[in-house]
């Protein structure tokens, strides 16, 4: 999916990559797209009760299978 900006937020926890989010969508005009990189098990949820609390449109989302290296 294309889109305007990237945040990393791989290695924060909960509450920072919303934060880190908020941050950046304040400095971005109506319409654009933010792609967000999160690790946080529970970003996911986070950032779905997030949208629908501030009004902004959640895309996509998915949760990917940690990599084992066993």
């Amino acid at each position: 999916m294309a889109h305007d900006q990237e945040l990393d937020a791989s290695g924060l926890n909960c509450p920072l990559p919303i934060l880190r989010a908020k941050k950046t969508l304040n400095a971005m005009a109506s319409g654009q797209v933010l792609h967000i990189i999160a690790t946080d098990s529970g970003s996911v949820r986070d950032f779905d009760a997030f949208a629908k609390q501030t009004g902004n449109e959640l895309l996509e989302s998915r949760e990917e299978p940690e990599n084992s290296t066993t």
